[in-house]
C-alpha cells in the first residue's frame, strides 16, 4: 500500500509543482496522514484535491484505510530548503548541532545553507558600555538541529 500511496502523492504533487511533501505517514491500521506545504502557502482546496487525488485511486473494499491531508502548521520546525526560501524575511529561532541558539532575519537560502542577520548588543571594544553590532552567519542546513519561525502579531 505504501507504494501506491506514495505514487498517487507524487503524481499529484507533478501536477501542483508549487505543492511539496513534508511527511508521508501509513500506519499499521492504513491510517494514511500527509503533510503539505507549498511554495506560497497552502490551502484548504489544495488538501482536498490531494486527498482526491489519493483517496479516488484507491480501492476500500481491497484495503480499508482512513487518509488525512494537511498543512504544515506555524509551528511545527522547518526541514527542507524549500520550506526557509518561503520564509524569507521572516525571523527564525534555530539550534545547531553545536548546541547554539540563533534568533535572526532569512536573508538569503541556496539549496546547502540559510543566511540570517540580525543585531546584537555588545560590550564596547574600548571603554564601558555597550554598542550595537550587525551579525550575519551562513549555516548549512546540515548544522541545523531544528529552526522554527518566529511568530509576532503586529
Amino acid at each position: 500500500m505504501r507504494e501506491k500511496v506514495t505514487q498517487l502523492v507524487n503524481d499529484a504533487l507533478t501536477e501542483h509543482p508549487d505543492l511539496f511533501l513534508i511527511d508521508l505517514v501509513i500506519s499499521a491500521d492504513n491510517k494514511i496522514a500527509v503533510v503539505l506545504d507549498g511554495d506560497h502557502g497552502i490551502t484548504v482546496e489544495d488538501c482536498i484535491k490531494m486527498s482526491r487525488a489519493v483517496e479516488h485511486n484507491l480501492d476500500r473494499e481491497e484495503e480499508d484505510f482512513s487518509l488525512e491531508v494537511m498543512s504544515a502548521g506555524v509551528s511545527e520546525p522547518l526541514t527542507l530548503p524549500r520550506q526557509f526560501k518561503k520564509n524569507v524575511g521572516r525571523t527564525l529561532n534555530v539550534t545547531t548541532d553545536k548546541g547554539e541558539t540563533i534568533e535572526g532575519k532569512i536573508t538569503q537560502t541556496t539549496n546547502e545553507a540559510v543566511t540570517l542577520e540580525w543585531k546584537s548588543r555588545e560590550p564596547k571594544p574600548v571603554g564601558k558600555g555597550k554598542v550595537t553590532v550587525q551579525k550575519k552567519v551562513v549555516l548549512p542546513y546540515k548544522e541545523i538541529i531544528k529552526a522554527k519561525v518566529m511568530v509576532t502579531f503586529n
